[in-house]
């Protein structure tokens, strides 16, 4: 996956691509890599990088949704549940399975908890990751050490799956590259163009890197720009309604010792309505999320300090050690496109459910849903393009295509376990040249071999693309990944041939936006 070599395709494109998609998050890559692995052209672009947005900033998990089970939406978690299992088996260096812990405080909530879940668990079919079962108090406490005893009358286990989201994202675009799509990130749509009858057959974008403008003709123009999505529709329909109601949700990052086991803690009902996890992520311990309505998405998003301050005082209720504002390593928000209701009063009760509208142009906007179900929305919205633009009939063949990397042989104790495959051609980087076994930083564990595979051919083009989506530095300890930016922006100016005053720029524009994500630049009311 090579930029360069993707633009100069671009460029000898003559014919009309079958497919341009906007959008390089979950939603987009996935359609591309649908539509190209049915033997469509198709051009994929993506303003800033892939995954920018919200498809790195989750809370990590392959779930069918527990609370959207206890709101009746049945469906939508049997078919989240099936994607889970599709997910691990076609990704499995990157999906686990996690054990969660439910703890209960009344025998009314032992009985009420353990039916869901059990109903849950029933729900995965031939799909399910294990069989939930009732705890005693002791085995909860001896799973979760720094759970809090008092009153505690025992608590489910159940199982789910766990993923590192922004890694997935990069290997599934690997496998649209593989399945010939040309994925370009930094590429800005400022237009959609129109046929004599109206109807849209392209796009107009730059390439934010050169300025250059280019015109990219297509049978049928997706737009997955998830919490961006109803600015692309104004491109078509200038009066458009819109049809996403923007949430925000936070995520805290703290040292393990406030999570001491391999087991993650699931809080059932908070109150705004959503459940909190406390979950065991490389090396940390993440806890989130929120669920805020807010009136527009920004690219990079902040947190708020009433929502920190909701984490950290739900949190307190449930460890006998809990986490203060000086611990937090971490902290990084994410914008939910939940699909548009009139009626409901808060975010938390809308579901996430997708969307697909073809507007009176003929673009076709697929928005709402969640990661876990991402294949399945592709599929989906593939099929409806076919359909409307006339391209042949062919079936979708996601449900059974191994993602970038895929392999069983990983293990977590195997720091480049992550890259699945590609940890051999790490691995010969560092036998190339053995300084580059050496860490970025003493707190993290990445290797600086990882940034010069990350820019031949992972397509990373700034130091944030390298320390916030190809590596996690920036979500796992912000500090230490502004110490990193110096030597990160060092080696890739020697692989992406840039001068000294790129690398002062790099490391300048990086500290900008990693401030966002240190605790001492918010404020405790």
């Amino acid at each position: 996956m090579n930029r360069t070599e993707m633009l100069n395709r671009v460029k000898a494109q003559q014919e009309f691509w079958d497919f341009v998609i906007i959008g390089g998050g979950a939603t987009g890559v996935g359609c591309a890599v649908d539509a190209a692995s049915r033997g469509f052209s198709v051009l994929l672009l993506e303003q800033s990088d892939f995954g920018k947005g919200t498809s790195s900033r989750s809370t990590k998990l392959v779930h069918g949704g527990v609370r959207y089970l206890a709101q009746g939406n049945v469906s939508l978690v049997r078919e989240a549940l099936k994607e889970r299992g599709t997910l691990a088996r076609n990704a499995a260096h990157l999906v686990k399975t996690q054990r969660f812990i439910v703890p209960v405080y009344s025998l009314q909530e032992k009985v009420f908890y353990g039916s869901g879940l059990k109903i849950y668990n029933l729900l995965s079919g031939k799909y399910g990751f294990g069989k939930s079962r009732i705890l005693s108090t002791s085995e909860v406490i001896a799973r979760l050490p720094n759970v809090r005893g008092e009153n505690l009358r025992g608590g489910i286990l159940y199982f789910d799956g766990q993923f590192d989201d922004a890694r997935l994202l990069i290997n599934l675009a690997q496998t649209a590259a593989e399945q010939s799509a040309v994925m370009l990130n930094y590429a800005r749509v400022f237009e959609l163009t129109k046929d004599e009858n109206g109807k849209i057959n392209g796009v107009n974008y730059q390439d934010t890197e050169s300025g250059e403008v280019f015109t990219a003709h297509a049978k049928i123009v997706i737009n997955a720009a998830g919490a961006f999505c109803d600015a692309v529709r104004r491109f078509s329909v200038a009066a458009a309604a819109p049809i996403i109601t923007p949430s925000q949700g936070i995520h805290l990052v703290f040292d393990r010792q406030f999570l001491p086991s391999e087991n993650a803690l699931m809080i059932p009902k908070t109150p705004d309505g959503r459940v909190l996890f406390a979950i065991p992520w490389h090396g940390k311990t993440l806890i989130g999320t929120t669920d805020t309505p807010i009136e527009k998405a920004p690219l990079e998003p902040q947190a708020l300090e009433s929502e920190i301050e909701f984490v950290l005082a739900t949190i307190k209720n449930y460890l006998t050690e809990a986490p203060t504002r000086a611990d937090i390593l971490s902290v990084f928000a994410g914008i939910r496109p939940l699909v548009k209701n009139e009626t409901a009063v808060n975010t938390a009760k809308l579901a996430r459910d997708h969307t697909i509208e073809i507007d009176e142009h003929n673009l076709l906007t697929i928005t709402g849903g969640k990661w876990t179900t991402y294949r399945s929305m592709a599929e989906d919205a593939v099929n409806q393009a076919i359909d409307l633009s006339g391209l042949p009939a062919r079936k979708s063949v996601t449900e059974n295509l191994q993602i970038h990397g895929a392999t069983t042989k990983t293990s977590p104790e195997n720091e480049l376990g992550i890259y699945g495959t590609d940890a051999e051609h790490i691995k010969k980087i560092i036998t190339d040249d053995p300084k580059l076994k050496e860490k970025l930083h003493e707190n993290l564990p990445y290797a600086q071999a990882e940034v010069v595979w990350c820019c031949r051919s992972e397509m990373a083009r700034t130091v944030e693309d390298v320390l916030a989506r190809r590596t996690r530095a920036l979500f796992l300890d912000a500090g230490a990944a502004i110490e990193s930016a110096g030597k990160t922006a060092e080696i890739m100016a020697i692989e992406l041939e840039k001068d000294a005053a790129w690398i002062a720029a790099q490391i300048e524009d990086f500290n900008e936006i990693a401030r966002g994500y240190l605790i001492e630049n918010y404020r405790s009311e």
